[in-house]
């Protein structure tokens, strides 16, 4: 599925390609992906220690430019990985960006 950045999206244009890198690269740790329903998504990563970490600087980073993500980020670290629960939200009217946001998680 292919992502199209919304206009709501105030990250500079130039920008816009190395974050969704970022997410892909992120993506790569997913596990799972649901969709709970059309405005909230649940994926599931594992990955190496400070995987959490990783994660809540990307989604807060994406929050900055794109006030209407809200993120939910719950670990359970150990010493060589980690497991996050990562909860996606959106309004209504871009349940659109979210399904395309983990059409590429999936």
């Amino acid at each position: 599925m292919s992502f199209t950045v919304p206009e709501a999206c105030t990250l500079p244009t130039v920008e816009q390609p190395l974050r969704l890198a970022e997410f892909d690269e992120l993506f790569t740790t997913v596990t799972t992906a649901e969709r709970i329903d059309a405005t909230h998504a649940r994926l599931r990563l594992t990955g190496p220690a400070g995987l959490a970490d990783r994660v809540r600087d990307l989604t807060a980073r994406e929050t900055e430019c794109c006030s209407f993500f809200t993120f939910t980020v719950s670990a359970t670290p150990s010493a060589d990985e980690e497991s996050v629960l990562l909860d996606v939200e959106v309004p209504p009217a871009y349940a659109n960006v979210l399904a395309a946001l983990i059409g590429r998680a999936g």
